[in-house]
């Protein structure tokens, strides 16, 4: 292990910079550090490397390696022993069957494997005798290709083991969560926690390394569900024109108060269905983290004009960022597009006081727990309802911040956002074809009519389900402000990423930002 310990960093970098999960590929490589190893088996290691980099802070990665023979060296990491001729190969251990098999071997036997200075704990919890058993024999396991920032394993459809990549001391929310819920709640549309696997150091702190699930029998997550819907619902709507005096423009807690109206039903079909289910599972998992009552982690708590402030001077300073983000990019971009953003600019001091304007609010509302990165990718359809997954949060947060209580209305923001981003993604695909102003513009019509709607069916359902529940503001306009602002910062946010990362989509949280900020709506 110490020959591991002095040769890997040397050559660490390059095979990091080839695998999915490693997010510092933008970020220039200073050194990496071997915080520890742990022998898994006599082959594999699992290896802590703190990777520092030439700015920004440092992150850890957990990384399993394993012995592989010589003919595998092309697709290997080698690295040569000062005191040995022999030349040691290493590939990653995901990729051995029999490896992944120990593993959740170790889980179900709560082993305990010590490495250089800490040690590894395979823990299984109470719900996993149902699902699976030693003496019922081994489950074959095969890994998953649908994550980036995690690996995934599954055994047999019975079991899914997620590694986490990036680690840091502390509880992974994922864990948290996943703990709290199954065994302190009755909501039962999320994935059981069977097992888990965590980092000890010599000092006694804890680093969240994977979780092991029950696996999920499902017909693909809800963003593909609801294209699918939309799909449909467009091809629908190609018979007939949408005038734009059909469009609902009131705020959306008013659409809240209205019946669904039958020409909705008509036009958009079951999907209404969809969203009120989906509203009521959001209500209830808002409801079951809210529930505790002797768990400092999870007990609600005031919402404190400082916990306010603080999100107010964060979307600021996001507003700010990514607004001069925008100035910079605009001018390079495709007409339409620049003559969105010249327009979303001069609203920038409409936003700002928006922001502003929420600032000395002494909510009604407790804060709790949340998912925290919500939206349709976050949910698997089962075929007749809907399942809650990946309660790590955003990732790009640290895992105090991801831990940190909040306004369960942020979750509610989010999809409601992913509706918006679901009804405008075909006009991106339509974009370059052939399509005409005036289709383009119908389908945008085409576009808000169902968001709307399918908002509305949302929300009012998620109201109806929450109640008078202490995370719920008392009044309507307390309702309707700290909706806005959610929403309103989620756009910003997704300006900023899209500008730098998908740059074609980034008609979707213009288009966004500027309902939020149109005169004649609050929403």
């Amino acid at each position: 292990m110490e020959s591991l310990q002095t040769h890997l960093p040397s050559v660490l970098p390059e095979f990091l910079l080839q695998q999915r999960w490693f997010g510092g590929k933008a970020r220039a490589i200073e050194s990496i550090q071997i915080s520890d190893i742990v022998p898994l088996d006599s082959l594999a290691h699992l290896i802590l490397a703190r990777i520092h980099y030439a700015s920004g802070p440092a992150e850890t990665y957990a990384i399993p390696l394993m012995r592989a023979p010589e003919e595998f060296a092309p697709l290997c990491l080698g690295i040569q022993p000062n005191d040995s001729a022999e030349q040691i190969f290493l590939k990653d251990a995901l990729t051995d069957e029999q490896f992944l098999t120990r593993l959740l071997e170790a889980i179900a036997k709560n082993a305990t494997l010590p490495g250089l200075t800490g040690q590894i704990r395979a823990i299984s919890t109470s719900a996993l005798p149902s699902l699976f058993q030693l003496s019922q024999g081994l489950l074959k396991p095969s890994v998953m290709r649908a994550e980036q920032s995690n690996s995934s394993v599954a055994y047999q459809n019975r079991l899914v083991l997620k590694l986490f990549r990036r680690v840091a001391e502390g509880l992974n929310p994922d864990l948290e969560i996943g703990s709290f819920l199954t065994e302190k709640t009755t909501f039962r549309n999320v994935p059981p926690l069977a097992g888990y696997l965590e980092y000890w150091s010599e000092a006694g702190a804890r680093t969240s390394l994977g979780i092991l699930q029950g696996y999920v029998s499902n017909q693909g997550d809800a963003w593909q569900f609801t294209l699918n819907a939309l799909a449909d619902y467009y091809e629908k709507a190609s018979r007939r024109m949408l005038g734009a005096n059909e469009m609902p423009y009131p705020p959306l807690p008013s659409l809240c108060d209205e019946t669904i109206p039958d020409e909705a039903r008509q036009q958009i079909g079951t999907y209404l269905d969809s969203a009120a289910l989906l509203g009521r599972r959001t209500a209830e998992l808002h409801l079951a983290l809210a529930s505790a009552t002797e768990d400092p982690n999870f007990t609600p708590e005031p919402f404190s004009e400082t916990d306010q402030q603080a999100f107010v001077n964060s979307a600021l300073q996001l507003l700010t960022n990514n607004f001069d983000l925008l100035r910079c990019l605009k001018d390079g971009m495709p007409a339409h597009a620049r003559s969105d953003s010249e327009g979303i600019l001069k609203l920038e001091e409409i936003a700002r006081r928006r922001f502003q304007l929420s600032a000395g609010l002494k909510s009604s509302a407790l804060v709790t727990r949340i998912h925290g990165d919500y939206h349709l990718g976050q949910i698997l359809f089962t075929g007749n309802d809907f399942v809650i997954i990946d309660f790590e949060g955003e990732p790009a947060r640290s895992l105090a911040e991801r831990r940190k209580k909040r306004s369960p209305l942020q979750d509610v923001a989010g999809m409601l956002r992913s509706f918006h981003y679901a009804a405008y993604a075909p006009l991106l695909q339509n974009e370059g074809r052939s399509s005409s102003p005036k289709e383009m513009d119908l389908l945008g019509t085409r576009a808000q009519y169902w968001q709307k709607w399918v908002s509305a069916t949302f929300l009012k359902m998620y109201l109806e389900v929450a109640g008078d529940a202490i995370f719920i503001p008392k009044g309507k306009e307390e309702l309707a402000l700290l909706l806005d602002v959610y929403l309103l910062d989620k756009a910003i946010y997704e300006l900023g990423y899209e500008l730098n990362n998908r740059p074609t989509w980034v008609r979707i949280p213009l288009d966004g930002i500027s309902q939020l900020l149109s005169s004649n709506s609050q929403l």
